[in-house]
């Protein structure tokens, strides 16, 4: 099956030093960009991340200390890799909560303005999750009807998720999906817009996950004691907490988007103040209401009347 793609999608996978976003760095990164010819390009670099890669990880993937000391760090590459990327939606596995925030964290360090606000991101393993629920290498046995082998390396876990994506839009271009509101659908099929909506479960704003989008396209707190508020509720209440996100140990992608919000805030704050003052004046301005008089028509001077006035005026 080919994928119906408006312009490309690129597959990629991250190896790290760790899972924390903020605190760990990539070690290796491999990239399949699907074309929407149907062509295929796939890159791999190993990076050297300036700090060690604890040995419980290296267990896992495979990449020690040794293998990476004369490699290029993230900075030096960044703008190589910004490139070979260009303007392709995103994809992976488990791509929206730790890959795709990585990558963001190494952009920013190396200061590279890598733009998200146009595309679309689709993480394989979110429709895997909800329609079966279980590992990529189950998925890919269970979707390609295969071993996978070298798991955990990151170019053969990257071609296994493109291979898993294809066996999904085959096997489920049919089926009806209902979420938990009791909504039917059918979901997964060949369109990386209609991929995107369903694979992206929590709407992140910062692809970490601590700022997301409400029903009502609001952006929210999503932990702690604020969770589930407007972030314009949070700051108007408790200023002091954007402070403390922006010293806390966030990843700086999480800060980038926060900074946003609070410029928006006060953005608003300030219009509303502008706005006070000029309806300050309109109300201030006092309405006094005549008192009603009655008022009879003008009587035509007479001799009683002279009489009258000359007896008041001593006249």
């Amino acid at each position: 099956m080919k994928l119906n793609l408006k312009r490309p999608l690129a597959f990629f996978d991250l190896e790290a030093t760790g899972i924390n976003v903020g605190a760990d760095r990539i070690v290796e990164i491999a990239i399949l960009k699907a074309m929407p010819d149907g062509s295929e390009l796939v890159k791999t670099w190993r990076v050297n991340p300036e700090m060690p890669i604890p040995l419980q990880t290296s267990l896992i993937h495979g990449i020690y200390d040794e293998d990476i000391a004369n490699e290029p760090t993230f900075k030096a590459l960044a703008t190589e890799i910004a490139a070979f990327l260009g303007d392709s939606d995103l994809a992976g596995y488990n791509s929206n909560k730790f890959d795709i925030p990585m990558l963001l964290e190494e952009f920013l360090r190396a200061e590279v303005d890598f733009d998200m606000s146009d595309r679309k991101f689709v993480d394989v393993q979110n429709i895997f999750h909800q329609m079966e629920q279980r590992t990529l290498k189950a998925a890919y046995k269970f979707y390609c009807n295969d071993d996978l082998v070298n798991a955990h390396a990151a170019e053969a876990d990257v071609i296994a998720t493109y291979k898993v994506l294809l066996g999904q839009l085959e096997m489920y271009k049919d089926k009806e999906f209902e979420d938990k509101q009791g909504l039917k659908s059918k979901p997964v099929v060949n369109d990386v817009d209609a991929l995107h909506k369903f694979t992206n479960i929590n709407r992140p704003v910062d692809f970490a996950g601590r700022l997301v989008y409400n029903d009502k396209d609001e952006v929210c707190i999503n932990f702690g004691k604020h969770k589930g508020k407007t972030t314009e509720q949070v700051f108007s209440v408790e200023p002091s907490y954007y402070a403390w996100m922006k010293q806390g140990d966030f990843p700086l992608y999480t800060k980038k988007k926060l900074d946003e919000e609070w410029a928006r805030f006060n953005a608003k704050k300030n219009e509303n103040k502008a706005q006070k003052p000029q309806n300050q004046a309109t109300s201030a301005k006092p309405h006094f209401n005549k008192p009603k008089v009655d008022e009879k028509p003008a009587q035509p001077i007479n001799t009683d009347m002279l009489e009258q006035l000359k007896m008041k005026f001593g006249k």
